[in-house]
């Protein structure tokens, strides 16, 4: 999954709660429609989906430790999934699409003595420093927590010439490096609040950034140590990099039945993060519609055609989804107008897990673009098979940060399921899925200890029954959404 923005994925705990409160109420008129054919709910378990998690395992494994865009391990990844979908029948089909990308030329981080342990992520948007790095003495704001989110929390720090030592929280990523940089800092450290990495963006570029790199909370805490016991009280952070061209590819299958104007589309994103074998994030969304595929195949004639999708160098910046939808945009705008929803789902599997589905409907969560018509609908498809079935839910924050959202930018209608990334778990969500409040949803999340012994079965369980139920369902009738009515001119 792509990396997270400023603040929580998860509800506040005061919102949580009403959405937990409603989530545990079955609804008596929710039961999943009657369709043709077999249960899909029953036949893409997490057992099948498993298997699937384990080639990819065994590819990694044998490629290096990870699956990630331009790596053996990511053909050897697509090949797997191609040879599964010509044995159901399918005819998969490779878009390749270039594009630039920074490669890195040096990435270092000192301070108080000490060389930084990694990993260290530039922060997306900030600028490069100049060969050699940016050395100066540490300096921190004056407010208790440390976040420096306000110019009262830099009054009587001399912070000029400094790297600003800070911590996450409070106030955006672009908040800290423009305050700390207003009061006279040539470069920002930001160390996380909880366990784990910090990958920051921010959000655009902007001038008036200096550069800035995120740490680790153990790695935020080194440094603390280090200036408590007398340590150098200087840094260096030195990054520079360079653009280069790349080449990957999308895999594309679609069903041999059902209506081509009225098209049903399941993406995951195949690639991983170089630092893991990325069996959560994103394996598991990757298999779930695999064998999604495959049951489909065996379920009888669909009156809508299905399109699955796994994506290319999603973790890259949704490189691969946003080429999908921008070359019909340009090229074919009415195949795209076919396109009755997408359904996305990028990590389901979670070891802290919630069972979260993305709020169309902004019940909790206010969405950054306009909801396309039919999102509410689409989310409804999986929140009423949960209420049918007794099994609680929360919103997940519909923020375009997986690969639905080119679709939502372009009108089309989405929603999908996510298990959690680097939201912390509240006590209201361990109180209803067990698990551990305070800390991530994926303690393990773009990590190398990504990998298949850290996938949760039973949520992976819980969410592929309910991708199953929603692809049969959907590929049945899309009329709640666009009002095509099942059996209509053109439905084969």
């Amino acid at each position: 999954m792509r990396r997270q923005l400023a603040g929580s994925t998860v509800a506040s705990a005061a919102l949580a709660g009403l959405v937990l409160a409603g989530a545990l109420a079955p609804s008596a008129t929710a039961a999943p429609p009657e369709m043709p054919g077999k249960d899909l709910s029953k036949h893409v378990t997490g057992e099948r989906v498993f298997k699937h998690l384990e080639a990819f395992q065994a590819i990694a494994d044998a490629h290096g430790g990870n699956r990630a865009m331009g790596t053996s391990g990511y053909e050897a990844s697509a090949e797997y999934v191609e040879s599964v979908l010509r044995k159901s029948g399918y005819t998969p089909e490779r878009q390749y699409f270039t594009f630039e990308q920074d490669v890195v030329d040096a990435l270092a981080l000192t301070a108080a003595g000490i060389e930084v342990p990694g990993p260290l992520y530039p922060a997306e948007f900030s600028p490069q420093t100049p060969q050699g790095g940016v050395t100066g003495p540490i300096v921190q704001p004056s407010d208790a927590m440390k976040h420096g989110c306000t110019a009262a929390d830099w009054a009587g720090v001399d912070a000029t010439g400094g790297v600003a030592l800070v911590s996450r929280g409070s106030c955006a990523f672009s908040v800290k490096v423009l305050t700390a940089s207003a009061a006279g800092a040539e470069a920002v450290i930001i160390y996380n609040n909880v366990s784990g990495p910090l990958n920051p963006t921010l959000g655009a570029e902007d001038p008036a950034y200096v550069p800035a790199v995120g740490i680790s909370l153990e790695a935020g805490q080194a440094i603390l140590a280090a200036l408590a016991d007398g340590g150098d009280p200087v840094a260096t952070y030195d990054y520079q990099s360079h653009v280069e061209e790349f080449e990957s590819f999308n895999v594309l299958a679609s069903t041999r039945t059902g209506d081509p104007d009225n098209v049903v589309m399941l993406g995951a994103h195949l690639d991983s993060v170089e630092d893991g074998p990325g069996i959560n994030d994103n394996g598991t969304g990757s298999a779930a519609i695999l064998e999604t595929a495959v049951q489909l195949a065996r379920s009888g004639p669909l009156n809508n055609q299905v399109r699955f999708a796994w994506w290319g160098a999603e973790e890259l910046g949704l490189i691969g989804s946003t080429h999908y939808v921008n070359d019909l945009v340009a090229n074919d705008p009415e195949e795209l107008d076919r396109i009755a929803t997408y359904l996305n789902f990028d990590m389901v599997g979670s070891p802290n897990y919630t069972i979260g589905v993305y709020d169309a409907n902004e019940s909790t969560y206010d969405a950054p673009v306009p909801v396309p018509a039919g999102s509410v609908e689409t989310e409804a498809v999986f929140t009423d098979y949960f209420d049918s079935i007794g099994q609680p839910w929360v919103d997940s924050e519909f923020s375009g940060r997986s690969d639905y959202q080119a679709f939502i930018n372009n009108g089309i209608p989405a929603s999908g399921l996510f298990t959690g990334a680097d939201g912390i778990k509240t006590e209201e969500e361990a109180a209803i899925f067990g698990g551990t409040a305070g800390i991530r949803l994926d303690p393990n999340y773009h990590t190398p200890a990504d990998d298949i012994t850290n996938v949760d079965k039973t949520a992976l369980d819980i969410m592929s029954r309910a991708i199953g139920h929603a692809a049969q369902k959907l590929a049945w009738s899309t009329e709640a959404i666009n009002g095509v009515v099942p059996g209509g001119p053109g439905n084969s």
